[in-house]
């Protein structure tokens, strides 16, 4: 068993900061815990036992620093003047550096830039201040230009801030002036992450973006459903600066260096700078400390004698990381690469050791590390997503192979292309090819029947959680020894994560529409005959309109119908024709935004489906559904570039299947809504797909006009557009319409009945 002491002491640091974060700036019941603390530590080294007063003594001290520390840092902010003014929203005059790197948010009404300032003079009308205070900036896109670690003068508008790490948030009054460039260090470091960047910016748009995340944390360029991909498989902390990352530059360096003959103490000296040196290529933010710290400890592990200095080590980070900085005891972050870490460090070598006795020694560590470091943070991960990931060990068995080399590649890219950019790109490409098979593994595995199960985040759910994952972690070693019952649980999980569990009554038989629950967005099937049906949108993500369709047994699209170009009703279009046989693709007239339409055209081309504008007043038969195109009427062509009319192009369907009237309306907006009663008076439907997600821009009177026994919105759950609005659905109850919604209700069919169409709820 290695040392635990400094673990212990480590978790009663923990305690303290969390001790502190609940106390908050209050002196008073900040003195009475720092007081019980120290009354804990003289008890313990006067009564407690021998082999252990002296831990006890340090632990409680160690807490009552840590806490102390943390309410002296909430007390600095709170009585800070840019607190005080940030309180009376004052607009102010500043001098400050920037202290992050420029990120993107999108947002509905346009792009934000979000960075941080370091503010270092403020001057009000009556007074000026110099201090040291960070700030938040919500700034326009013309801020992106503004390089870290550049000193700026600038007109703020400051407001209260949510996040106890900084004094206030601020909006800007006008553009920033630069008044000193970024000191040599970090023009260095912007210089190799832009060469990272130019190296693989010809390849593939996943490959041209994980190659930065790999190599530096920079994973702006992340498409969102790989990114998505990657949380459902487990592989979410490759998109982010980890311990993994510095062990493997660091590693890189070492062995360079031995490779130059360098020995001894020098080797040291190397690793020391190669720490400095990622922390500055990475950013020197509170997350890409603590992967400093962790990957330090895992570089400890690969010594000699690595286990018991590594635990050690990380107790001693844990320690420090939180003497420095408190509040990274209540992130996330440090909480999953700590316990990922301990993971690896105490349960992995029993595994790795009772796989060993009949496995070859490689594939038993191999299997061992990402199956402690998992488990160890399974209940964590629970609770933040709600879910079990199944998938996990394999995707991470499968992915770490390329994981090394891509990160080495991807470095050795960015420092060539600053000598010479070609030859950057040879090594751009090299780890291009190697970050491929990650991407390929992150999409198949997130495509499984059951990468992940549901679960509850609730106290008694995730108890039961923790409990049988400290039970498999002390008993699985036991277990998996014996060839015969190890090889029998890998088979298992294999069967349980590959084969779809069957699902009885499920669809209902003779449905006639199924709204998929698919998030923010619409993915709509009409069945059209056995396992067969026409797709009206495809929704945001392929993967979810994939499954939705395999649990309702569709193996042929006769038609595809993409009501418009939003990434939320074409995204997912790759889903529907993957392993599909799939008749053709009908699209509106409108072909706005232009990016969203070329996808769409590269999708069809690569499945040879060929695509036409959805003709307009023509009504047919597809399948035993009867299909009529009711908006719009307009001729094509383009938009104005930036989707904001692609809404009121919507193809709108009028469908007859099994009797039932379905009118499909995908986004269309009042304009084309009083268009349509225009031309069809008196239109009466039994199902309402109700328009735009339920936006509370609607012609009210017309969807109530239409007398649907069944209304149907979809719409994704806590989303930020407040669909669907209840002024909205509240009409269509008091018309007598039943309104279900995917949000709350999960996948909607829509069967025939006696008294009308009826909804089943998946």
């Amino acid at each position: 068993m290695p040392d635990l002491r400094l673990i212990v002491l480590a978790a009663a640091a923990w305690a303290g900061a969390l001790l502190g974060a609940w106390v908050g700036a209050d002196p008073r019941p900040a003195l009475v815990a720092a007081a019980a603390l120290l009354a804990l530590a003289v008890l313990a080294l006067a009564l407690g036992p021998r082999r252990l007063r002296g831990t006890i003594a340090a632990g409680a001290l160690l807490a009552a620093a840590v806490g102390g520390s943390a309410v002296l840092r909430g007390q600095q902010v709170a009585e800070n003047p840019v607190t005080g003014l940030a309180e009376r929203r004052a607009a102010v005059a500043t001098v400050a550096v920037v202290t992050s790197d420029p990120r993107v948010l999108q947002g509905r009404y346009g792009d934000r830039v979000l960075l941080r300032l370091s503010l270092r003079e403020v001057r009000t009308r009556s007074h000026t201040v110099r201090l040291r205070t960070p700030i938040l900036v919500f700034a326009d896109p013309s801020w992106r230009r503004l390089p870290l670690g550049a000193t700026v003068r600038v007109a703020l508008r400051l407001g209260p801030a949510t996040d106890r790490e900084v004094a206030a948030t601020a909006s800007p009054r006008a553009s920033p002036t630069v008044l000193s460039a970024p000191d040599l260090w970090w023009r260095a470091a912007a210089a190799v992450r832009a060469s990272v960047r130019t190296a693989v910016a010809h390849r593939p748009v996943e490959q041209a973006a994980l190659v930065p995340a790999l190599v530096d944390g920079d994973d702006t360029r992340v498409p969102e459903q790989l990114a998505e991909d990657f949380r459902t498989t487990g592989l979410t902390h490759l998109l982010a600066v980890s311990g993994t990352n510095l062990t493997l530059v660091v590693g890189f360096l070492l062995a360079l260096a031995r490779w130059c003959r360098v020995r001894g103490r020098w080797l040291t000296v190397v690793a020391g700078v190669g720490v400095v040196g990622f922390v500055l290529l990475a950013r020197t933010e509170p997350s890409v400390v603590r992967a400093a710290a962790m990957g330090t400890v895992g570089l400890l592990a690969m010594s000699v004698g690595g286990r018991q200095r590594a635990v050690r080590g990380l107790g001693a980070a844990v320690v420090a990381l939180l003497l420095l900085q408190p509040a990274l005891g209540l992130t996330p972050g440090f909480a999953l690469s700590v316990l990922a870490t301990a993971g690896i460090l105490l349960l992995g070598p029993p595994w790795r050791d009772a796989l060993a006795r009949w496995l070859p020694r490689w594939l038993a560590e191999a299997i061992a590390v990402p199956m402690a470091a998992q488990l160890a943070c399974t209940p964590l991960v629970a609770a933040l997503s709600g879910q079990v990931s199944l998938a996990a060990v394999g995707a991470n068995l499968l992915a770490q192979p390329a994981v090394g080399p891509a990160t080495i590649l991807g470095l050795v890219g960015g420092l060539l292309g600053i000598v010479w950019v070609p030859l950057g790109r040879l090594a751009g490409t090299l780890a291009g090819w190697c970050v491929s098979w990650i991407v390929l593994v992150a999409q198949r595995g997130a495509d499984l029947p059951l990468p992940a199960i549901g679960w509850g985040t609730g106290g008694v759910a995730l108890g039961v959680l923790s409990v049988a994952v400290v039970a498999l972690g002390v008993l699985g070693p036991r277990l998996v020894r014996h060839r015969t019952i190890g090889v029998a649980c890998g088979v298992g999980l294999l069967v349980v994560v590959t084969v779809r569990p069957p699902t009885p009554g499920w669809p209902p038989a003779n449905w006639v529409l199924a709204a998929c629950d698919v998030g923010q967005g619409d993915a709509l099937a009409v069945r059209t005959g056995t396992a067969s049906a026409m797709v009206v949108d495809a929704g945001p993500d392929p993967g979810a309109v994939e499954r939705c369709l395999d649990e309702l047994d569709v193996a042929v699209v006769p038609l595809v119908v993409l009501t418009h170009f939003h990434a939320d009703h074409v995204d997912g279009l790759p889903g529907v024709l993957a392993g599909r046989e799939v008749g053709g693709i009908e699209v509106t007239s409108l072909l706005d935004p232009p990016q969203a339409v070329d996808a769409v055209v590269r999708a069809a081309a690569r499945a040879g489906v060929p695509i036409r504008l959805a003709p307009y007043g023509e009504t047919r038969r597809v399948g035993i559904a009867t299909v009529q195109v009711l908006w719009p009427r307009s001729s094509p062509g383009p938009g104005p570039g930036d989707g904001s009319t692609a809404n009121d192009a919507s193809v709108v369907l009028l469908v007859e299947s099994g009797g039932v009237r379905l009118l499909l309306t995908g986004d269309v907006e009042p304009p084309g809504q009083r268009a349509i009663a225009r031309s069809l008076p008196g239109l009466s439907v039994d199902v309402l797909k109700v328009p735009h997600h339920g936006s509370r821009h609607q012609d009210l009177g017309w969807l109530a006009s239409l007398g649907a026994d069944l209304a149907v919105t979809s719409v994704g759950e806590d989303n930020d557009y407040g669909h669907p609005a209840a002024s909205v659905l509240d009409p269509l109850r008091e018309a007598g319409t039943t309104v279900v919604r995917t949000d709350r209700d999960g996948t909607v069919v829509v069967v025939p009945g006696q008294h009308g169409p009826t909804a089943v709820l998946r």
